[in-house]
């Protein structure tokens, strides 16, 4: 019990240690200080010695908190917290409407993702991936801006928040870099309205303007805010949701394109001189052969008549169906269309370790909508520092300028390819004695070959062919 107590503790400590040094590394006491992030306390227990905590290292407590396995109770009610605050410290702090967190998450992702882009060539692809997930409050009745808003993967009505957000990533990491908390645009559907006691002159204010935005205008904004920062992406990656032709008009005004999933709706699009819809756009592919992609049409929207290319790919849930992905930028390939959207799911991921590993949403409960601001963008800082740490960790180039030119950047690699790479290493270790494997494993990868769809099949026929032939140790 004790060897685990102490090995546990080394650990803690070890992350502890990575997370400061990446934290003295990205100047996150600086980034605080110039977004108005100053508010000071004075530590539990010290009103007669005079003492206090600055913004920053109230900031780094709440910040590892989770990494502890602690919440904020059981943190000062044990003995780590007799050095810090008290609990009504830590929530003024989260509360205090004069903070730009909002911008704070923008300045640390825009730092992070300068760096990382002098990691690889300046022709790689950069993208924005644009979504949005319901932060639940069910139990709340107080909270300001509480709405009711419609949650798509439990298909009813929750109270809550719609946080709407914007990350950037080159296909290797992924880095949030803005965000909304939104309340419903329908002021009907909010269960509790804005503090009318704070200055709307005040970042507090702004962020409660802000909440009551129609999602769309939300994320054009953020989009705005990313470019002006200074980010640089060439494509932007939405969900069926943001896949309108509206919304496309208004991101390509941006300059920037836009990859994204339609849904069989309504939407026509001008096809040889006809107005179709995707059903019947779908009668001019040839769905034939057991390739992922079918083909592609190059098609305009019906209305500002934009030029997409809409790519017909197999549903790998239902691989009876399809689905469509469209993108405005028509010089592309399907196969490049695919890769590049498929990179949209990172963002699900982001969403899937806040809420289940960074406690988005349940770690700090208060009436105020600043603290519910200030919470996000301590999980958001969390996983941009996570990161950091990945890619410090992964990318023999960020070793110094002595490796750089050593290391290959990071490459893309779609899972064929490397299949396909794997097999051929294997295979060329079989005939040059380094691998040796008997008949019944033979016998048994050949079985699993023929087991397989012919999709697959096709793959690998020429490795399984020469495996066959292959001279290999008698069973």
């Amino acid at each position: 019990m004790l060897h685990q107590n102490e090995e546990k503790s080394k650990q803690e400590k070890e992350g502890q240690q990575r997370f400061m040094g990446a934290m003295k590394t990205l100047g996150i006491a600086a980034l605080l200080w110039q977004n108005s992030i100053r508010k000071e306390s004075r530590k539990h227990g010290s009103e007669k010695d005079g003492s206090r905590r600055s913004a920053y290292e109230l900031f780094k407590t709440l910040l590892l908190l989770v990494f502890q396995g602690e919440n904020l109770y059981r943190f000062l009610s044990s003995d780590k917290g007799e050095t810090a605050c008290s609990k009504n410290s830590y929530y003024r702090f989260l509360e205090d409407y004069h903070a730009n967190w909002n911008r704070f998450v923008m300045v640390l992702a825009v730092r992070v993702i300068t760096y990382f882009s002098r990691l690889t060539r300046p022709e790689r692809v950069k993208m924005l991936v644009l979504d949005d997930s319901v932060i639940s409050r069910e139990r709340s009745k107080k909270t300001e801006l509480l709405s009711h808003v419609y949650d798509h993967v439990r298909g009813k009505t929750v109270k809550g928040f719609n946080l709407l957000a914007l990350g950037w990533t080159d296909a290797f990491s992924f880095v949030p870099i803005g965000f909304r908390m939104l309340a419903s645009a329908n002021q009907e559907k909010r269960l509790k309205e804005v503090n009318e006691t704070i200055d709307k002159r005040t970042n507090g204010g702004r962020r409660r303007k802000e909440a009551v935005l129609h999602k769309p205008d939300a994320a054009i904004s953020l989009i705005r805010e990313a470019l002006n920062a200074g980010i640089t992406a060439q494509y932007v990656l939405m969900d069926t949701w943001f896949t309108n032709e509206p919304f496309i008009k208004r991101v390509t005004e941006e300059g920037l394109h836009v990859i994204g999933m339609l849904k069989d709706n309504k939407q026509k699009y001008r096809y040889n001189g006809k107005s179709l819809g995707l059903k019947d756009l779908a009668k001019h592919i040839h769905f034939d052969g057991f390739s992922g992609i079918f083909g592609s049409v190059l098609v305009k929207t019906e209305k500002q008549r934009i030029p997409v290319k809409l790519v017909f790919v197999r549903n790998r849930n239902k691989r009876n169906e399809y689905i469509i992905i469209l993108s405005t930028d028509t010089d592309l390939s399907d196969a490049e269309i695919v890769r590049l959207y498929g990179n949209r799911w990172s963002i699900e991921c982001c969403f899937k370790v806040c809420k289940s590993l960074l406690k988005l949403g349940k770690e700090f409960h208060g009436v105020s909508y600043d603290l519910t601001v200030s919470s996000t963008a301590l999980v958001f800082t969390r996983y941009i520092l996570l990161e950091w740490i990945r890619r410090q960790e992964n990318d023999g180039r960020t070793l110094g300028e002595l490796v750089f030119c050593v290391f290959d950047e990071v490459r893309d690699m779609e899972l064929g390819d490397s299949l396909r790479m794997l097999f051929d290493i294997l295979l060329t270790g079989i005939r040059q004695g380094a691998v040796r494997i008997d008949e019944a494993v033979r016998v048994q990868l050949l079985n699993w070959f023929c087991s397989q769809p012919r999709f697959i099949q096709t793959l690998f026929r020429p490795f399984f062919s020469r495996l066959d032939s292959a001279n290999c140790v008698p069973a």
